[in-house]
């Protein structure tokens, strides 16, 4: 035991350092960013789940697995921020994905370095820290990945049915957070270039279908719920046919696999492509089954996925870095002795500073993160990123403190789903008498509903992006009480969050047309 101790000493305290770091990197500042559409969608949907006990396959009704919001219902009704409360779940995910990098890297190369170096490069790697920092399904999606591929190669290899067991319950919880499970058990037989001994090849596929069955047992739970089909149906709404491949295969195929060099370029950084390719080769003699499984688990999503995607973002790759990362860290396996493997040392040198000054500016200005254009827009620039939706959240509390008996603050928001009027409402589900409603996707009037709700003499108020909004707030009878300008976008404009208050002028304004 002594021996072991002594073993481990040193590692196990790098280990717990690098935890610690990855940690405070995904908790500094983790709310600068606002809160993004599908964030403002899950949060608000566990709330409602949380206080609705016959609404929790609420998810089902857009297509969503739902066991985030499972999680995260349990958590945000205990944390104040409900954004943070969300971040902190996918915080929590990729403290897990951490450990099972450093893990499953050790099984397979009995290389404490390069465990220790995978574990590092996904704790600092500006690609992992973004998704990490997101209250988005991905982190734990990519959680369980690393831990289905830990556990079915040690099922694979020892033949314990224990192993396939905790292997089918990882599987199965990855089914239940997001459709791209299904490349987890897709992949399963792949690990059967792990078998050591031929005889044993149908007691090992008896395993891996041990573990695909636990995990269809687990997915089926969803029967419960209503609208178990509309995952299907919203899987068409994301996915080509299978025909897409027979008349046009090279349409989307090149163009994402030009957008996915670019994310990781910009954000893995680009060193991992280097790195990863170089511990393929230079481990390849010596653990040619290691290195190709991990090259098969990273390429045939990446693959599949550019050619059948019609709605392709960076977060969908998101659980196929982890077999890079584990790639590039395989570099770390081999000693350094000549000069190819001293570049090779300089460049994970550059690989480590290029991820730290990316991720300062993740924590302290995401503005200046070098973002490419279609994730910018998405998160900084358009109605998507939810600039300015929490100060009007406050400004709104300080509103019903000295709110008249019976009276209400009532808001409209530009939309019905989505940034808004769910990032709104999360932030004031528990301010009482305050009612969020969405009266239209472009605003050009204000609606009767809130014309109505001013002569009842509510205090009565409209939230719309710039860009949506068509109409005259000096002819609608609108003050406006705040904008809140977004990121700049590449061609200089800007959109902005317009707070309005509805006063009696949009009274007389109606009744004028």
């Amino acid at each position: 035991m002594k021996k072991l101790v002594k073993k481990w000493k040193l590692t196990s305290l790098l280990l717990f350092l690098i935890l610690i770091f990855g940690l405070v990197l995904r908790l500094y500042n983790l709310t600068i960013l606002p809160v993004f559409a599908d964030e403002a969608i899950y949060i608000r949907w566990s709330q409602i789940m949380s206080a609705e006990p016959t609404l929790r396959f609420l998810p089902l009704s857009d297509g969503k697995q739902p066991l985030f919001m499972w999680i995260l219902m349990f958590v945000v009704k205990r944390i104040s921020d409900p954004l943070f409360a969300g971040r902190m779940l996918s915080v929590l995910s990729g403290l897990g994905t951490m450990i099972g990098l450093f893990l499953l890297t050790f099984y397979l190369f009995k290389s404490k370095k390069a465990a220790l170096v995978s574990t590092l490069a996904w704790a600092i790697s500006p690609f992992s820290l973004f998704f990490d920092r997101m209250a988005l399904v991905d982190s734990l999606l990519t959680m369980f990945s690393v831990w289905t591929i830990f556990l079915g190669i040690i099922s694979t290899e020892t033949l314990r049915f224990d192993m396939a067991i905790l292997a089918g319950f990882s599987l199965g919880f990855a089914y239940l957070t997001k459709s791209p499970a299904l490349f987890f058990a897709m992949l399963l037989p792949v690990m059967w270039i792990f078998v050591k001994n031929k005889n044993q090849i149908i007691k090992t596929i008896l395993l891996s279908l041990t573990t695909f069955l636990i995990s269809q047992a687990m997915y089926n739970i969803l029967r419960l719920g209503p609208n178990f089909q509309m995952v299907a149906l919203r899987n068409q709404d994301y996915v080509f046919p299978i025909s897409h491949f027979w008349t046009n295969p090279k349409d989307p195929l090149i163009s994402h696999i030009g957008q996915i060099r670019d994310w990781i370029n910009r954000l893995g950084p680009g060193t991992l492509l280097i790195l990863a390719p170089a511990g393929f080769i230079l481990n390849f003699k010596k653990h040619k089954k290691v290195v190709i499984f991990l090259a098969v688990w990273f390429l045939f999503p990446i693959l599949v996925q550019s050619e059948f995607a019609k709605v392709f973002t960076a977060r969908y790759i998101l659980f196929t870095i982890a077999p890079l990362i584990i790639l590039a860290a395989s570099f770390f396996n081999r000693d350094f002795k000549n000069n190819f493997i001293k570049l090779l040392t300089m460049v994970c040198v550059y690989f480590v500073l290029e991820s730290l000054v990316i991720d300062w500016k993740i924590l302290a200005s995401p503005q200046i993160v070098p973002f490419p254009e279609s994730e910018r827009s998405g998160y900084l620039e358009e109605w998507t990123a939810g600039t300015g939706i929490k100060e009007v959240a406050d400004y709104i509390r300080t509103q019903v403190a000295d709110l008249p008996a019976g009276r209400q603050v009532i808001i409209g928001t530009e939309g019905f789903f989505g940034t808004l009027p769910d990032g709104l409402q999360m932030y004031v589900e528990k301010v009482p008498r305050v009612v969020v409603k969405g009266v239209g996707v472009t605003i050009s009037d204000v609606h009767p509903s809130l014309i109505d709700s001013k002569k009842a003499g509510n205090k009565t108020y409209l939230v719309v992006n710039s860009t949506r909004f068509k109409g005259d707030p000096l002819k609608l009878g609108l003050n406006l009480i705040a904008q809140y300008p977004k990121a700049v976008r590449i061609d200089g404009s800007r959109e902005s969050l317009l707070f309005f208050e509805v006063t009696d002028k949009s009274i007389t304004s109606l009744e004028k047309i």
